[in-house]
């Protein structure tokens, strides 16, 4: 590892503080980080004029940093944070419509909205790249899942450019080196009865409507959950996860009506390679059989599968894979501890499908103790991460 980036501590820990304040100063929900690209290309265009930094526009709003010192491997991390800081769907997953507070920092702690989906490593990733004089970087738009048709930033960069030999992805994660990575889909529950109303809650099927039936579906889920977490065959480094993320049903402007559907979504991750469809059909007939016996029984059931993306691995013996680990030797003194039963997947699994072995590391993000939509990370691990980076561009293996 080159030794001035080690030594020149206070230069590092600034440079990152830089660009921590610039990402916390612009807006970058999903889907619409264009200005926020731009931004950031014209700030970092000033500070490295050697580098040609672009932009790389796609669907409505959506856009993406791009830079390259000639070829080499990729090192990606993403623009776009999960939520938008203020943004009108927030209140649905916080429960508070408040605006976050600004990034502050507390000797070795700096803490902000955004930090732990991506902005603390995007930060360390952009400073590795723009120091090392060696391969290429991408802070991609549109990383964060989303049900979406949109293009995503990492879509539109390999429709554009080259295939990288390899790619680092820079995310916080837990406290080792990932090469495999779940895949994950979205199911989609469907109850669906006759709509009435509230006044006569006998006009609906059933009486009293649908939603007020939600208990026996949810009861349901809750233990095909927990079946389908107990045949977790623990893959490699990965395992399985599912949560449902959503439950609606009705017109919260008419609550006199009784709605004629409920509707559940569920976010499931799986580290061996389960058919989506196959196991919608397997808790399509789980929920049909719970409800023929219930107050549901003169109900419709159905459950769709949306694919994301399929569980994918790079060999353990991967150049790209044995360069991580020494690189880790190197600046942490040990070998990355052995894991299993991750469940956290991200756009490695997209570049794993098109051959580009690709390997996963990043600081560990923990909930701010005054505002939990807020994450705190430690700088000294930070700038630690981007020596990390920046060896591996230099350094490819």
């Amino acid at each position: 590892m080159a030794s001035g980036f080690r030594r020149l501590g206070t230069f590092l820990r600034q440079r990152l503080l830089d660009v921590l304040h610039l990402l916390d100063a612009l807006p970058a929900p999903r889907g619409g980080e264009r200005t926020a690209a731009h931004r950031v290309r014209a700030w970092c265009a000033e500070r490295w004029p050697h580098v040609e930094w672009q932009v790389l526009e796609h669907g409505s709003a959506g856009g993406s940093l791009v830079a390259a010192h000639g070829g080499g491997p990729l090192l990606y991390s993403h623009l776009d944070t999960s939520l938008d800081d203020g943004g009108e769907f927030n209140r649905l997953v916080t429960g508070n419509a408040a605006p976050v507070g600004p990034l502050t920092v507390d000797d070795d702690v700096v803490t902000g909205f955004g930090l732990g989906v991506a902005r603390g490593p995007a930060a360390a990733a952009l400073v590795a790249f723009a120091e090392a004089g060696a391969g290429r970087l991408l802070l991609a738009g549109s990383g964060t899942h989303r049900r979406t048709s949109g293009i995503t930033g990492l879509e539109a960069y390999t429709d554009a450019y080259p295939l990288p030999p390899s790619a680092i992805v820079a995310k916080c994660g837990p406290p080792t080196l990932l090469w495999h990575e779940p895949g994950a889909f979205y199911l989609t529950v469907r109850v669906t009865g006759r709509s009435g109303a509230a006044m006569v809650a006998e006009s609906a099927v059933p009486p009293g409507g649908v939603v007020a039936q939600a208990g026996i579906v949810m009861d349901e889920l809750a233990r095909w959950r927990t079946a389908y977490l107990a045949a977790d065959p623990r893959v490699g480094q990965t395992g399985r996860a599912c949560g449902i993320g959503a439950i609606s049903g009705g017109w919260p402007d008419k609550p006199d009506l009784l709605p004629a559907q409920l509707r559940v979504d569920l976010y499931v991750v799986t580290g061996d390679q389960v058919e989506p469809k196959a196991l919608a059909a397997e808790l399509t007939d789980r929920l049909r059989a719970r409800c023929a016996g219930s107050a549901l029984r003169d109900c419709e059931v159905d459950v769709a599968a949306e694919p994301v993306a399929s569980a994918a691995a790079t060999p353990a013996d991967a150049p790209v894979v044995t360069a991580a680990r020494a690189a880790w030797l190197d600046e942490f003194g040990t070998q990355p501890p052995p894991i299993t039963g991750w469940t956290g997947s991200t756009d490695g699994v997209v570049l794993r499908a098109r051959g580009v072995d690709t390997v996963r590391l990043g600081p560990r993000a923990r909930p701010a103790t005054d505002d939990t939509r807020r994450d705190s990370l430690s700088l000294t691990e930070l700038m630690a991460f981007a020596r990390v980076y920046r060896r591996l561009l230099t350094e490819p293996g």
